[in-house]
């Protein structure tokens, strides 16, 4: 292919030839050649998506020599001054390096003058939000009454960056990122028009790699062009770029599934032995996760929501099959989570290495068949769950990552004022045991742990902040009826607060560091207990 620049060869030059922005160049095409312009234009969007080139489009519809048209003739001195960047009424402005307000002074006393060659003056500044205040202030009087034959153009990746005034006095398009199966045949076109072979596969990752971007996306194609090879492989598409296959992500959730500890160590380490790029492989982990939990969630709907082929929808989801609807749910969400973190992280392996064990061990960490069974808790159905000062949750950190035990795991149970074996029925314990079973059934439970049977008055000693919860009329009523229940006579509930707390913070910490569950979390995950708090 020579010196050839992608990018600028098949860069579009009318309205038509832009690719997945229809409904923003059909507006823009007939207000051109309607004469129905806009003081002011402000094109947002993410990089590569077709800002400036519908810029520089429009420039030319409008000072067409047989327009303003519709569409440019791209043939006449005008189209081809504007295309070569050599129109001395178009001036193209780098936001970044022009920031000041002396250089928004310049351009504003220059739009004053009628055009020197062209019909309109056209003034496109990209990467506009990087203007500072002040500039934006001296180009707001100019946007607020500019002249018939000016036009300005304000291209940006941050729209919410830019004043509320600014955006006011402008027509604001949004500029889409493009289907991925759109940007695959746009590359194909291209690929066939250049006479070079090629997979489809090398070019299916070519587009993900490219994110929605053209521009990102022909740039990496003329990176494996250089290459020089007869064809485009998908081999030399992953080695070249550093992009893990879809082998990498089958072996990944091989591991998972088994929680192979060692087997996810030794893939992470063949990652970065291979100079993979991890920021890329994270996104293709995060979509897996996606693309399993809707085909397993919504089945057949899901493959036609997917922008995946027919092939790698039933792959996915023979894969969903593995995991759990809520495990799914849950790696998906920590992987989207977690890739700015591992990205920015000092050790990126150690981090890339913590997130891939989470998401192995998260069954273990939290029970995600209890999710998964729907059982309501205390709280969703109206009732009370007390376990006094026993009622914790530990927080654990491990590294970059964070785990959070589940309160019923770490949990630390008091006992009662004599020992729950060895009362007989009809007491204080052995109402503790008809509670725990109304609890295990499903039914509204609660985690008494103090309390006793005086006469016709059942006492129930509690902290001062459960007290008022519990003199709740709905909350009180009920108790009262499993007390009668359970006793099987009218007794009276009483509930008293506790004389300060029967448990100081440092046994509180005691009881939970000396927990068979948060102990091996720590060991597992070499983590410590940073806070320990009260529900």
């Amino acid at each position: 292919m020579g010196n050839k620049h992608l990018t600028n060869l098949y860069r579009p030059q009318t309205f038509a030839q832009v690719l997945g922005q229809d409904a923003l160049c059909r507006i823009l095409s007939r207000a051109a050649g309607q004469r129905k312009l806009a003081p002011a234009y402000m094109f947002s969007g993410t990089r590569g998506v077709g800002k400036t080139t519908v810029a520089r489009i429009l420039a030319k519809a409008i000072n067409c020599r047989h327009g303003p048209a519709e569409e440019p003739c791209t043939e006449c001195r005008f189209c081809r001054q504007i295309a070569q960047g050599s129109a001395v009424d178009v001036m193209e402005v780098d936001g970044a390096s022009n920031t000041g307000v002396d250089n928004v002074r310049r351009l504003t006393e220059e739009i004053g003058y009628a055009p020197v060659d062209c019909r309109y003056k056209v003034i496109i500044i990209d990467e506009a939000h990087m203007l500072s205040r002040s500039a934006f202030n001296a180009l707001l009087k100019t946007l607020e009454e500019p002249p018939s034959h000016a036009l300005f153009i304000l291209a940006t990746t941050e729209p919410h960056k830019f004043p509320s005034t600014i955006v006011s006095r402008c027509q604001h398009f949004v500029f889409k990122r493009l289907p991925l199966k759109d940007l695959q045949d746009h590359l194909q076109d291209i690929l066939q028009r250049e006479s070079v072979p090629f997979e489809p596969e090398a070019v299916s990752l070519l587009a993900r790699k490219g994110g929605g971007s053209v521009r990102d996306s022909l740039s990496l194609l003329s990176q494996i062009l250089a290459l020089g090879e007869e064809e485009i492989r998908l081999d030399t598409v992953k080695d070249v770029l550093g992009i893990a296959g879809r082998e990498i992500l089958q072996e990944i959730m091989r591991a998972l599934s088994q929680q192979d500890c060692a087997g996810l160590v030794a893939i992470v380490r063949r990652l970065l032995d291979q100079g993979l790029d991890i920021g890329f492989f994270l996104q293709e982990l995060t979509s897996a996760w996606r693309n399993m939990f809707l085909l397993k969630q919504i089945g057949e709907q899901g493959r036609e929501a997917l922008d995946i082929p027919q092939e790698e929808a039933e792959l996915w989801s023979s894969w969903a099959g593995t995991f759990s609807l809520s495990h799914l749910h849950a790696c998906w969400q920590m992987t989207l989570e977690e890739q700015r973190r591992v990205l920015s992280s000092m050790d990126a392996a150690l981090a890339l290495e913590l997130l891939l064990l989470n998401l192995a061990y998260l069954p273990s960490l939290v029970p995600v068949q209890d999710l998964e069974k729907g059982a309501p808790t205390a709280e969703t159905q109206g009732g009370v769950s007390l376990a006094g000062e026993a009622d914790t949750d530990a927080e654990v950190s491990a590294g970059d990552g964070f785990l959070q035990e589940p309160p019923d795991a770490a949990r630390v149970e008091l006992e009662g004022e004599t020992e729950a074996e060895s009362g007989p029925a009809g007491d204080w314990n052995g109402f503790l045991r008809f509670l725990a079973q109304k609890e295990t059934q499903g039914l509204p439970g609660f985690r008494l742990s103090k309390g006793r049977v005086e006469g016709d008055t059942v006492r129930v000693t509690c902290p001062n902040y459960l007290v008022q919860r519990m003199k709740e009329p709905d909350r009180y009523n009920r108790l009262l009826g499993l007390v009668r229940e359970y006793f099987g006579r009218e007794l009276s509930l009483e509930l008293e607060c506790e004389n300060g707390n029967s448990q100081g913070t440092a046994d509180l910490r005691s009881k939970v560091m000396n927990d068979p569950t948060v102990q091996n979390v720590m060991q597992q995950f070499q983590a410590e207990v940073v806070e320990i708090k009260k529900r």
